[in-house]
């Protein structure tokens, strides 16, 4: 029976139930009774020899089915087969993956570098240049060299004496006709008796016809004043307002072609310019051509040399240094140059063999990228290609990525986009998207085709989880490894436990261990595992009990760790969980919680309990009582009724009552009305171990027959009477010592145990010594038949015949009554 935490409540201090009293018979030897020998499992010097010549390694022990599994998924190359990597924490699970991970590392593969660039048709998409490894560090130097250049290189070549030359040629020339253009327009304009002039409207001067008189520009109004007093006839000045009329289109006609001629001057001098730099722009950029072979490059530095030479006047302008913002922790000023950047987002220059990223914070941006932003002169926010950053998914690209399950199940948009990027082979570069608040970007660049291998480590509920809820999850993790808690308990094992102990003493500087010390902690892993033949994995509790063995061999200033250091290390571990353990201790020895030790009763029975929490275990008898009477309810089971057992628990007593019903009733109607109970029971009760104590109360219950109280049972009944085994035997048995010895050992307690469970047996070394000094005893039974030889002091067919008289007393009773 498995019960959860403690819930059970307590009353003030009551008197014991008055109890049948019966003579103490002395102990016999009973053929179902285990030796001392057969308590514990023990490692002797033997069984060292294979590994006292054992060197300390790295190895790793055990988890070949797992090992297989992670080889397998590594070395395939086709989709989908990522690992998911399952097991118990402690199992070496992230240990070996980092091993064979290490053993592929130096593996010869080709990588790439993968840079961003500027694109110039669509300065929201950034382009991807993916370039062998080594290639990106060195394509963003020549870019950077090339910039250089042309900023020393094109305003030398226009500074040049040939250049200003032709470039004041070709200026005057276009001047000169702008001049003649003017020249006919002022001709034309003093024929007819005007003259051109500048007028200022506010601040802007346009150039206006002007009749002139006396030798002096006037304005018409003037003349109009002539024609009042009759020094100008009507029809003199009506010529005059048509002659400036006519004057003022041909002026707008001279002016537009004045713009054209300047137009084409502009023109001409780009041309020029275009002519001189052209030969530098090309020889700068052909070179640097000639040193790649990817196309991307290529067309790139095409589309830089024509936006080079469309924007040669960027070449001969100063750069103003901008003022930094008080107070605003400014990023980079916008580059005037950002076109000849390059953003190497990976750069596998340093990386020999597949990359291996191992990473512990799967957080969105640090496994897929993102883009930052930074705040402008202006105080608003802006991004470009060379913020984009990269994730360790990106950085993994050929190699291998490790991950915990569980971080990045719980980190938003993190499974969703890792499944995406798996079932595509893309990556795209973003933001996380954390709803209307989060930093969204406009920019989207390129996405980037990779071959990664993922490997996820978890546990085996998270991988069934994932495999029956979500179907794109049995596509991209093909593969399962999964480690195992327990290895056989074979002579290679031992050999790698003293591997292993050897390994972390030399690796963490612990004091060496003695023989005494090693056998000590091999006996424990077989305790871990709970079987003889089987020995634990969980390596990291057992480095854990090394560490502290050598801790208190260091107090005691000894020079070597012995099975006494070993033992005090598992002692001073156990003490600091066991609290509720104690507490419950005092409670049974000061009456508070009522088990009887000693004497007979009828209807009572000791049965075993495990409490489990916080990763600690330990056992405790709980009292169980059964009450029977005429009537025809059957078997109530108490714990039910409240809401208090469970469903395994409810099994058990459905299949006693199985056992009774074709033990019993076969020849007559089973007429019974009886009630089963754990007294003083008040959380949860589980599990099946104590079907056969519930088998036993009710016997002694109809048969009238009392049960030892010095006794306490522990296993599963089937319908046909035999015992089956159960978990938690090593803690049950130590847990009803426990209060006898507190009690008082009287050389009659014991503990009955299904006989499947002798195998099991790692008990402490104070109960095989109570054993062996005859202080303690521990049956193993097959069958209820045997239990009843023991408990009841009665032979079975005694204890058979009076249940049986008694439902057959009840079977006539109810038909009497009608």
């Amino acid at each position: 029976m498995r019960t959860g935490k403690n819930t059970k409540r307590h009353t003030a201090k009551r008197k014991p139930a008055q109890r049948r009293k019966t003579a103490r018979k002395p102990i016999t030897k009973n053929n179902s009774e285990l030796a001392p020998e057969q308590l514990r499992w023990r490692c002797t010097p033997e069984l060292l020899k294979d590994g006292r010549a054992a060197e300390s390694s790295s190895q790793i022990i055990g988890q070949e089915r797992a090992l297989r599994a992670l080889k397998v998924g590594l070395e395939m190359a086709h989709f989908g087969y990522n690992i998911f990597v399952t097991g118990v924490t402690g199992t070496g699970r992230t240990t070996t993956v980092k091993k064979l991970l290490g053993e592929l590392e130096h593996v010869e593969t080709t990588l790439t570098d993968k840079c961003y660039v500027f694109n110039f048709r669509d300065s929201d998409s950034p382009r991807l240049i993916v370039l062998p490894a080594g290639k990106g560090i060195a394509f963003k130097k020549d870019t950077a060299t090339l910039l250089s250049e042309l900023i020393s290189q094109i305003p030398a070549a226009f500074e040049s004496r040939r250049y200003n030359d032709l470039r004041k040629s070709t200026l005057e020339h276009f001047q000169e006709r702008q001049r003649s253009v003017l020249r006919d327009l002022e001709r034309k304009v003093k024929e007819r008796g005007f003259e051109v002039v500048q007028v200022q409207s506010g601040t802007v001067t346009r150039p206006e016809i002007a009749p002139v008189l006396d030798g002096n520009p006037v304005s018409m109004d003037q003349f109009a004043g002539k024609v009042d007093s009759g020094e100008m006839t009507k029809e003199a000045f009506d010529k005059k307002l048509a002659d400036q009329a006519e004057l003022e289109r041909q002026m707008d006609n001279v002016m537009r072609e004045m713009r054209n001629i300047e137009r084409k001057a502009k023109r001409s001098a780009e041309q020029l310019s275009n002519k001189v730099a052209s030969p530098i722009v090309e020889e700068l950029v052909s070179e640097i051509i000639e040193q790649y072979t990817t196309s991307a490059v290529h067309d790139f530095l095409g589309q830089l040399k024509e936006h080079v030479l469309a924007n040669l006047s960027r070449f001969t302008t100063r750069d103003e240094s901008q003022p930094a913002l008080i107070g605003i922790p400014l990023a980079r000023e916008e580059d005037r140059f950002i076109e000849f950047q390059v953003n190497v987002v990976v750069d596998n220059s340093n990386i020999q063999g597949r990359p291996i990223i191992i990473e512990t914070n799967p957080r969105y941006k640090n496994l897929f990228g993102t883009i930052e932003r930074v705040i402008d002169r202006n105080g608003v926010w802006r991004t470009d290609f060379m913020l984009i950053k990269p994730g360790s998914l990106l950085k993994a690209d050929g190699g291998f990525l490790v991950i915990n399950s569980i971080d990045a199940l719980i980190e938003p948009g993190v499974w969703t986009t890792l499944k995406r990027v798996l079932r595509n082979s893309k990556l795209e570069i973003q933001p996380p998207d954390y709803g209307n608040y989060s930093a969204q970007s406009a920019l989207k660049p390129e996405p980037i085709a990779i071959d990664v291998k993922v490997v996820m480590v978890g546990d085996a509920f998270t991988y069934s989880l994932l495999y029956e809820l979500d179907d794109d999850f049995k596509k991209i993790f093909k593969i399962r490894s999964d480690f195992d808690t327990v290895m056989p308990n074979d002579a290679k094992s031992i050999d790698g436990y003293i591997t292993f102990i050897r390994s972390k003493a030399d690796e963490e500087k612990l004091l060496p261990f003695g023989q005494s010390g090693m056998m000590e902690i091999i006996e424990f892993g077989v305790r871990l595992a709970g079987q003889h033949d089987k020995i634990s994995t969980r390596f990291t509790v057992i480095a854990d009990i090394l560490r502290e063995a050598s801790y208190w061999a260091g107090k005691e200033g000894a020079a070597e760790v012995t099975a006494q250091h070993v033992r005090k290390a598992i002692d001073e571990r156990i003490e600091r969980v066991r609290m509720l353990e104690e507490k419950i201790q005092e409670m049974i020895v000061d009456g508070s919680i009522r088990i009887d030790t000693e004497g007979a009763m009828v209807g009572q029975v000791n049965g075993l309990s495990v409490y489990e929490m916080s990763g600690y275990s330990f056992g405790k008898p709980s009292r169980l009582t059964a009450k029977t009477a005429v009537g025809r309810t059957g078997i109530i089971n108490i714990e039910r009724e409240s809401d208090l057992s469970g469903p395994s628990h409810n099994k058990g007593v459905l299949i006693l009552t199985g056992y009774i019903r074709d033990k019993y009733s076969r020849n007559k109607p089973l007429v019974l009305s009886a009630s089963i109970a754990f007294e003083q029971s008040y959380g949860g009760v589980d599990g099946d171990s104590a079907s056969s104590a519930e088998v036993y109360a009710l016997l002694s219950s109809l048969s009238d027959i009392p049960i030892r109280q010095d006794l306490a049972v522990t296993g599963s009944v089937d319908q046909h009477g035999n015992i089956q085994p159960i978990g938690g035997v090593n803690q049950k048995i130590e847990g009803f010592f426990d209060v006898c010895k507190a009690r008082g050992l009287t050389g009659t307690q014991g503990v009955l145990i299904p006989k499947h469970n002798r195998s099991d047996l790692m008990l402490r070394h104070d109960v095989v010594d109570a054993v062996r000094n005859g202080k303690f005893h521990i049956y193993s039974i097959a069958t209820i038949d045997e239990g009843i030889e023991i408990l009841f002091a009665t032979p079975a067919k005694v204890v058979h015949a009076k249940v049986d008289n008694r439902l057959a007393h009840f079977a006539k009773r109810v038909k009497k009554l009608g």
